[in-house]
């Protein structure tokens, strides 16, 4: 039985969406990590599947996907690519994303343009989670990195200089430091201003990518705790510019860029291993 997908991308991190609303495919961890493969596979950064939703006020659950199969809670410029299509599809400027993170408010401002509130990022050592009890904004490790979760866990190095350290190399490991038990997204980030900063982000799971909307959030978030940056900022990364602005009054984290619809396709779940 062939299965439909779109194939999303916000500023060049791209996604196969699944449709799952009506009838649900046989997409095990190894299936999707197949379908993720840019040789052998449809390719992609992380695989999205849409289902029902069961939370008051979503209009759509959404689960994501890293390239390597595993599960993440969420993730920024897939967010904004679903909402761009539900948006779409019921002529609402306003819908509502579930997800393993909650429930995130989704808004178009124009075709192509969607901000998503990223909701209250996570500051305390366990909900990161980290491996034990420590300050959360200085990290024990070379480099001298924060964290913070933005329904996933991240790690941001601030560089003085924006090649300060190549995230191919430093990545994997960085990934995989034992501070960081379900693994962490390492974000490599050189201020420029006040208001802009220069960002890098190897994702877990998926590797580097050319933009990384929750990680652009918890870079942002962790920039205004260690008082580099203002509330707003713009981020720029391989594939282009996010707006990130962290509200002073409630906490919440809002992103604003764009989302964009590739091609269509079809796919037999058969056609890839279990």
């Amino acid at each position: 039985m062939m299965t439909g997908f779109l194939k999303m991308h916000g500023l060049g991190n791209d996604f196969v969406v699944v449709d799952e609303r009506t009838h649900r495919h046989d997409l095990t961890p190894a299936r999707i990590a197949a379908l993720c493969d840019r040789h052998t596979g449809i390719g992609c950064d992380q695989f999205v599947t849409l289902r029902p939703a069961c939370a008051e006020g979503a209009d759509v659950f959404v689960r994501f996907f890293n390239a390597d199969g595993s599960e993440s809670g969420a993730c920024g410029n897939a967010s904004r690519c679903v909402a761009d299509l539900v948006a779409r599809e019921s002529g609402r400027a306003q819908v509502g994303l579930q997800t393993r993170a909650g429930v995130l408010s989704a808004t178009l401002v124009r075709p192509g343009v969607v901000t998503v509130d990223m909701g209250v990022p996570a500051q305390g050592w366990a909900d990161v989670p980290l491996a034990e009890a420590m300050d959360t904004l200085h990290l024990p490790m070379a480099g001298d990195p924060a964290a913070v979760s933005m329904g996933n866990p991240h790690a941001t190095f601030f560089l003085p200089a924006p090649d300060g350290m190549d995230p191919c190399v430093a990545g994997p490991e960085l990934e995989h430091h034992p501070l960081f038990p379900q693994r962490a997204n390492i974000g490599l980030a050189h201020v420029t201003s006040r208001g802009s900063m220069r960002l890098r982000v190897w994702e877990r799971g998926s590797g580097l990518t050319r933009a990384c909307g929750s990680g652009a959030c918890a870079a942002v978030v962790n920039a205004v705790r260690r008082g580099l940056v203002d509330r707003t900022c713009t981020v720029e990364m391989d594939g282009g510019k996010l707006e990130i602005t962290w509200r002073g009054d409630d906490g919440h984290v809002l992103m604003t860029g764009p989302a964009t619809t590739s091609f269509t396709g079809t796919f037999s779940p058969e056609d890839y291993p279990r």
